[in-house]
């Protein structure tokens, strides 16, 4: 999935410009990005487990390699307090560690 993302370090988020739209269709899809949010939460929280998240600005897709720190009704915070709305959210990985 990362050919079409381009990689961006988590510091460089807050430049970014977010629409407002909903980047995924599907009720099941957004509801499968909730799921996947609230895993990474307490992974981030109990491991420190790293997540890549896979999201839309208003000019590219982009994907970036973090933990995350919070999880409010409209966004991810992860370190410093930035944040990534998740109706921009497309997709969540959660890495492999010690495999």
């Amino acid at each position: 999935m990362t050919i079409d993302f381009e990689i961006i370090e988590k510091e460089k988020i807050e430049t970014l410009k977010f629409p407002h739209s909903e980047v995924l269709e599907e009720d099941s899809a957004i509801k499968e990005r909730k799921n996947a949010l609230e895993r990474a939460l307490s992974l981030g929280n109990l491991e420190h487990s790293k997540i890549q998240i896979y999201f839309e600005d208003g000019v590219s897709k982009k994907m970036v390699e973090t933990t995350v720190w919070a999880v409010t009704d409209e966004s991810v915070v992860l370190k410093k307090g930035v944040g990534i709305p998740i109706n921009r959210i497309l997709k969540i990985e959660l890495l492999q560690i010690g495999l």
